[in-house]
């Protein structure tokens, strides 16, 4: 805590307060139900979550963006489909608009999203575009968008969206897009492992008219920088789901008897306790420094990268190891554990696979070699 600046603690704390008073004991409901809590998002807006590193004069609470990364983890640790529902709003869809957008549309779009009026979504995956963005099929003319987007964030509840499309002659560009435009519509909502109380849905869009985000062609340097952040959050959400699963193990492991005492007094368990602690803290170690290096406006493409393919991985394999500490209990809706496990495994796939993270890694290492 101590490397924590007065304001962090404090936007931490409040962080950790709601989501252990207003997530946690509704995200077991919320995930069986597959229910999306909307009115959860007006109340995160009035205490200035929704747009805690959104400056002010945009309607935002003006704090940096590490302290951003600080709440997702909270909320990622009472759930992660709250965590990914503020990365997407705030993380990808805000943060173009604030980087690219004229101050005019800033005024114009931003407030409503900082105070949790309207949500944000990302819309740059297409049916047969995932990882290779560059070769998306969405096309615009004469400022008008004709084509499919899919496992789009947010996307059923949404009100502004961020949507890559290719223009003749210049490339990729970014456009605005208001959900109640016409052409527009969510043709699904996609049913998923995990991230229950999440939306994910699928987008048609007809001739659909958009208004341009940063300079024509742009589209590409757009996505990649708003990816470049959004991993360092995806990072945060996934040191998030994994503290859950140590807290939830540990508890048990203290209550739990067998053979005569609590089963914490087993050297196999403890050594289980004591590998998730140390690879959770080593994951939150890199999501912070990601952080850091973005604050100080330093190029973190490579740090983020690292901070997500560790995190990601710690999250889906300690939670396997919360899950067989609970035993039989851990494979059973009457615990969390399960769910972490489910929630995940996501965060090695969205905002660039585990093994897209590598290749970006390895490509600032070895440079033209591994363009030969």
């Amino acid at each position: 805590m101590s490397e924590l600046t007065a304001e962090q603690r404090d936007i931490r704390e409040l962080a950790r307060r709601f989501a252990d008073e207003r997530i946690a004991p509704n995200a077991g409901r919320w995930d069986r139900e597959h229910r999306f809590p909307r009115e959860l998002y007006d109340e995160m807006g009035e205490l200035g979550l929704m747009g805690v590193c959104v400056p002010e004069a945009y309607g935002g609470a003006g704090a940096d963006y590490f302290a951003y990364v600080l709440v997702l983890e909270e909320l990622s640790r009472a759930d992660a489909s709250v965590g990914v529902t503020l990365a997407v709003h705030l993380g990808a869809g805000m943060l173009p608009i604030l980087n690219w957008a004229t101050d005019e549309q800033k005024q114009r779009y931003v407030p409503p999203l900082a105070s949790g009026q309207e949500l944000c979504a990302f819309a740059l995956t297409e049916p047969e575009v995932g990882s290779d963005a560059s070769s998306l099929r969405a096309r615009v003319v004469d400022g008008r968008i004709t084509g499919t987007k899919q496992w789009v964030t947010n996307g059923s509840y949404a009100s502004t969206f961020t949507v890559f499309a290719r223009e003749h002659d210049v490339g990729v560009s970014a456009f605005l897009v208001r959900r109640d435009a016409e052409g527009f519509s969510v043709t699904r909502e996609e049913e998923k492992m995990g991230l229950n109380a999440s939306s994910t849905a699928d987008l048609a869009l007809d001739a659909v008219p958009g208004e341009r985000l940063g300079p024509p062609g742009a589209g590409m340097r757009i996505a990649l920088s708003t990816l470049d952040s959004g991993r360092i959050g995806i990072g945060a959400q996934a040191v998030g789901i994994a503290q859950a699963a140590l807290e939830l193990a540990t508890s048990y492991a203290k209550e739990r008897h067998a053979f005569g005492g609590p089963i914490g007094r087993f050297q196999a368990i403890q050594h289980k306790l004591a590998d998730m602690q140390t690879e959770i803290e080593a994951a939150r170690a890199l999501v912070w420094r990601a952080a850091r290096i973005k604050d100080a406006g330093l190029p973190h493409t490579v740090e983020g990268a690292q901070a997500k393919l560790f995190a990601s991985r710690v999250a889906r394999f300690q939670t396997g190891e919360a899950l067989q500490v609970l035993g039989g209990y851990g494979y059973t809706k009457e615990f969390p554990a399960e769910r972490y496990y489910r929630d995940a495994k996501v965060t090695e796939i969205y905002e660039g696979t585990s093994e897209i993270q590598r290749l970006v890694i390895a490509q600032a290492l070895l440079g033209e070699v591994t363009r030969a």
